[in-house]
């Protein structure tokens, strides 16, 4: 039986880009840990167009690795695209998105697996970072703080890394939120939320986290407002009272004090503009959040 036709338990989807120097080392830790497992698995690869040799590399140790399919991108298409992809094509059950930057721990991936194998009411494990250890660290950590406290009060959720890489999910269950995963980095965020947002069981395993070997691909200014603008779109998506009702309400709200204020300012049952505005946009808000839910009620996947 050749090893496609073989069953796995477990997928590995390991995008790769300009990662030469450190790719066949990564394959390497994360083949040894998960043979050490005795899990059945495979190791999907993509090379996301790499201008460097990374995909050289990779062929030259696919033979040496059973268990490695490498798989080549024709042009670059981020990392979101190679996890929907690399998790639509996965063959196991359990499907591990991860790094090829040295960055995270590898050979930690069994332990992801055995909590999804032996606890049924998890559906998710994510890797939650102790420390951050990217580039532009000192707008990184408190801008990342920020999104992870907005994702937090939107979801009702404890969120301990909203954006790890490193991550075990059950297939059948993330299926229908593949559609949803945008091309870049936010694509994290979005499997997390996702879960969260549908009541799946997500676990959090403290983890370390390395320096990442080679250049970042993370840009501070252009992916923390794509983090933001996918926070707000994947609540929008299945929870969208948790963000239009709290400004309706303080929209009519900050109405009703205005107009008690223009009465005592003004003459018995005068409303100044700036009043009706404040109310009349409170309830079109109200109005827009409950058709809104109601859509989302009605979609038959939230």
């Amino acid at each position: 039986m050749s090893p496609e036709q073989q069953s796995v338990h477990v997928t590995v989807v390991l995008p790769c880009y300009n990662e030469q120097d450190h790719v066949v080392d990564e394959v390497e830790r994360i083949t040894k840990a998960l043979d050490a497992s005795g899990q059945t698995y495979e190791l999907l690869a993509f090379d996301d167009c790499s201008t460097d040799e990374t995909l050289a590399r990779l062929r030259e140790a696919e033979p040496r690795f059973p268990h490695l399919r490498v798989i080549p991108f024709h042009h670059n298409s981020g990392s979101g695209t190679i996890r929907r992809v690399g998790s639509q094509q996965a063959r196991g059950e359990i499907v591990v998105w991860t790094d090829a930057d040295m960055s995270y721990p590898n050979d930690r991936i069994p332990e992801l697996v055995e909590i999804l194998d032996t606890d049924p009411t998890v559906d998710q494990v994510v890797g939650a970072r102790r420390t951050e250890e990217g580039t532009h660290k000192l707008l990184r950590v408190p801008a990342k703080w920020i999104i992870r406290k907005i994702a937090e009060r939107l979801s009702g959720s404890a969120i301990p890394d909203l954006n790890s890489g490193l991550r075990a999910f059950r297939r059948e269950v993330a299926r229908p939120y593949l559609r949803l995963l945008p091309p870049g980095f936010s694509c994290v965020t979005t499997i997390t939320l996702a879960f969260l947002c549908n009541q799946h069981g997500v676990r959090y395993l403290p983890i370390d986290y390395a320096k990442r070997a080679g250049t970042s691909k993370f840009h501070f200014t252009k992916d923390a407002y794509r983090y933001i603008l996918q926070v707000l779109r994947m609540i929008m998506y299945f929870n969208p009272l948790k963000v239009l009702m709290p400004l309706a309400l303080w929209l009519l709200g900050l109405a009703v004090v205005k107009g008690l204020l223009d009465q005592f300012t003004h003459n018995l049952l005068y409303l100044s503009n700036n009043t009706m505005l404040m109310f009349m946009s409170g309830l079109l808000t109200a109005s827009l959040a409950l058709l809104a839910d109601l859509i989302v009620r009605s979609r038959g996947d939230a």
